[in-house]
């Protein structure tokens, strides 16, 4: 066990490295950090596929929400699913998702309430490639400082490559790549997963998708997800969104409902 995290570890940091040399020497025609300010928002929420591209060098983002989950007559609920990130180069940005609160959550031993693990990783944006395409990779790591009921109890690193292209002028297709180490019980449960949706762009600030979503642990059964959704920005800086999922296995739970709220700050302007 001992070995095979410290193989986990080696490999993880020789990506880290890998990703972030090219972005420790900034090259000559490198952009001030800010120059992208006024660019509109973009993002994690409420897809389950996370945006492909970092916020502007200098940004400082919000994303928060509330989310209502039901299986088998039970009701959970947890807030605020916050997350923040900060850019703190054209294409690398820090992130840190604080503990959500768990109401009557399902965590397969029974039903408890509490708060869940804090998660700390970046994200590096490699694209646009020549085909158009924006890929980013994100390692993360979760530490275990929830409840006891609720907490994994383990140091659990996710990496996750999203990626999206535009094909029509209203029309975007997105999706990602995951492979997740969570601790379940004495050991690890080896997880990957995929997803794809479709956007459609419906007006300037109001956008609808349709996403599927397939996990598939060493452990435990496949987990199906259809997942509809809405995203409404109030101004550049702001964005409503608005989603509803149901499983299509019974790994999952019957449905979710929630809402968000995400905004942006600019925390560094240019000189």
């Amino acid at each position: 066990m001992i070995k095979t995290r410290l193989g986990l570890a080696r490999y993880l940091w020789a990506l880290f490295l890998s990703i972030m040399a090219p972005t420790l020497a900034p090259p000559a025609s490198a952009h001030p950090c800010g120059a992208n300010a006024q660019s509109p928002i973009a993002t994690d929420r409420p897809q389950i596929t996370s945006s492909s591209i970092v916020v502007p060098c200098g940004s400082l983002q919000f994303e928060n929400g509330f989310q209502e989950t039901g299986n088998e007559g039970q009701r959970g609920f947890d807030f605020p699913e916050t997350s923040v990130r900060f850019a703190i180069a054209n294409k690398t940005e820090l992130r840190l998702e604080f503990p959500e609160y768990f109401q009557n959550d399902n965590t397969g031993a029974g039903f408890a309430s509490g708060l869940g693990d804090l998660s700390v990783g970046f994200k590096q944006q490699l694209g646009p490639t020549r085909g158009g395409f924006d890929v980013s990779v994100i390692p993360s790591v979760s530490f275990p400082t929830g409840a006891n009921a609720i907490s994994s109890h383990g140091y659990d690193p996710t990496v996750q490559v999203p990626w999206s292209h535009s094909f029509k002028k209203n029309w975007t297709a997105a999706g990602m790549f995951s492979l997740m180490w969570p601790t379940q019980g004495p050991r690890r449960n080896l997880t990957g997963q995929s997803s794809v949706y479709i956007d459609r762009q419906l007006t300037q600030p109001w956008d609808a998708y349709v996403e599927y979503s397939g996990a598939f642990p060493q452990r435990g059964g496949p987990q199906h997800v259809i997942d509809f959704g809405t995203a409404y920005k109030l101004s550049p800086h702001q964005q409503l969104d608005f989603h509803w999922n149901f499983g299509l296995s019974s790994a999952v739970p019957d449905h979710s409902i929630g809402f968000g709220y995400s905004f942006r700050l600019q925390a560094i302007h240019s000189r």
